[in-house]
């Protein structure tokens, strides 16, 4: 992923944001075409390592170091093609604004 863009309602323009503003995003690799049920969900922010600790720690849980980087940044994890043939990406921007792109897959 390298971004993304989205129609805003003050402007009536289209504004692109980059990888950078993104926070987090979810990939659902079998979008039935109703309902989103995410699969893979992925933080962007550095500072969601570091949350992620001190949540073990007040949970009084270990949380396994090697599976949160399997979830930190912009490439998913390998899947395969669910019956559907097509997954659904939803990102959240640094501002709380929500975006989804539907992929056909092969």
């Amino acid at each position: 992923m390298n971004g993304f863009d989205y129609y805003n309602t003050r402007t009536g323009e289209i504004d692109s944001g980059t990888a950078d503003n993104i926070a987090m995003w979810l990939l659902d690799t079998d979008y039935d075409g109703r309902s989103l049920f995410p699969r893979q969900v992925f933080f962007v922010a550095d500072v969601m390592k570091d949350s992620l600790e001190k949540l073990a720690q007040n949970l009084k849980a270990e949380i396994d170091g090697g599976r949160i980087e399997s979830y930190l940044g912009m490439v998913s994890l390998p899947f395969d093609a669910g019956s559907h043939k097509r997954a659904a990406v939803k990102i959240i921007d640094d501002r709380g604004i929500e975006s989804l792109k539907i992929v056909e897959l092969q």
